[in-house]
């Protein structure tokens, strides 16, 4: 398989990454203070703010870079091999993380619907909070079927 095959995806990788970079740069700061103005019976919420967007920014970067390693592996022809399945168990993890994160911060996003009177924060934070998820199951059976190829594989080399 030529490198180029995988360069869309590498790049697709790229663009995941910059909106919530940007977004992690510039709208979590004025997301905090404005929930510290929604709220102000609340004084720790600025932070929790913080600590659920960063938070869940760590693990996203790190199943980024997990993905963009697999790829790199698909190029070089070792898609099929022990490194492969723990990246795609370190992708699982990161999809967890996210999910955990983003149902222990759900009180938050209702605090701040509840102030300003806007349901579309509970369903934004669901959404995340689904798509994490999803990501983490389709990981971890990619993952299983992966390790069952290379099982298979490995058992196959030893008996020839």
């Amino acid at each position: 398989m030529k490198w180029s095959s995988t360069l869309l995806l590498k790049a697709a990788l790229a663009l995941m990454a910059v909106p919530v970079l940007l977004l992690c740069l510039f709208i979590v700061p004025q997301a905090a203070s404005f929930a510290a103005l929604m709220v102000p019976e609340f004084p720790g919420i600025g932070l929790l703010v913080y600590a659920v967007f960063y938070g869940s920014a760590v693990p996203y970067f790190s199943a980024l870079y997990q993905a963009y390693r697999l790829l790199r592996l698909i190029d070089r022809k070792e898609a099929f091999s022990a490194v492969s399945v723990g990246a795609l168990t370190k992708i699982k993890y990161c999809g967890m993380a996210i999910t955990l994160i983003y149902a222990a911060g759900m009180p938050l996003f209702y605090l701040v619907a509840d102030a300003d009177d806007a349901p579309g924060l509970i369903v934004i934070g669901l959404f995340i909070l689904a798509a994490s998820f999803i990501i983490a199951v389709f990981a971890a059976v990619l993952e299983r079927l992966l390790r069952e190829a290379v099982d298979m594989k490995t058992e196959q080399e030893f008996t020839v």
